[in-house]
């Protein structure tokens, strides 16, 4: 909780996944990948209710063995490739608010952004605070212009006129990029707008690229576990010495 309400953690993760199957419990650094994330939430100062919104038996089984006591088994409607974040979310409100549980806050956490922990969430959520805000979303920094960028055609043709690589790296602003990890939005704002992102008052929390890695294929779920284990490793080093 925080001065200004009540926050409600919701974990989407559903059983499907076409190009990393079983990836919300595919292992990762010695445990399933979801399990990174209800540890973050669980270790939040702020948090009021955690809930895992999933279709499929295992990922809720995981999730009780990591300190989930009653997972959302959402509809078979809900459970599709199509099915948006917005929609679970609505359906986890709704089934609280029959159960007469109400909360101030959303606080989206995705289980394919294991790098994210509890110190980005309690963070995300000060700023929520400081700034007065409806919403914060979290975001990274772009590695390199989107000047740089070319449009490649079906003959393979460069066009040189769509490109500035020329200028210098340093002539160009700075640019952000949503990066998964983090949505926190006023529920009555949200049940509004049905989004996200609100039309105002909506903060951007900053985090390092690291931290930021969204797992959607092999090559990102590769690094993301490389990552996580060097992390693990420099603990342990700084621990033991």
């Amino acid at each position: 909780m925080i001065d200004r309400g009540k926050i409600l953690a919701i974990i989407p993760a559903r059983g499907g996944s076409k190009r990393l199957p079983k990836k919300n419990i595919l292992d990762l650094a010695g445990k399933p990948m979801i399990a990174w994330t209800i540890e973050s939430a669980l270790g939040s100062e702020y948090i009021d209710r955690i809930v895992v919104s999933t279709d499929d038996i295992e990922i809720a089984e995981v999730s009780k063995k990591y300190g989930i006591k009653d997972p959302f088994m959402r509809p078979e409607e809900l459970s599709s490739d199509t099915a948006s974040s917005v929609e679970v979310v609505e359906h986890v409100v709704d089934v609280l608010y029959k159960q007469g549980e109400y909360y101030d806050y959303i606080l989206l956490l995705q289980p394919t952004s294991p790098l994210r922990d509890s110190y980005h969430i309690d963070k995300a959520i000060e700023l929520l605070k400081t700034k007065q805000s409806k919403g914060v979303v979290s975001f990274c920094r772009i590695s390199h212009p989107v000047e740089w960028a070319y449009f490649i055609k079906s003959d393979l043709i460069i066009n040189h006129s769509d490109n500035k690589k020329e200028s210098k790296n340093q002539n160009f602003p700075e640019r952000y990029i949503p990066n998964g990890a983090i949505y926190i939005v006023n529920m009555s704002d949200f049940l509004k707008e049905r989004s996200f992102f609100l039309s105002s008052l909506c903060h951007a929390y900053i985090m390092d690229q690291e931290s930021s890695v969204d797992i959607d294929n092999m090559i990102d779920y590769k690094f993301a576990n490389f990552l996580k284990l060097e992390f693990i490793k420099n603990e342990i080093q700084k621990n033991s010495g």
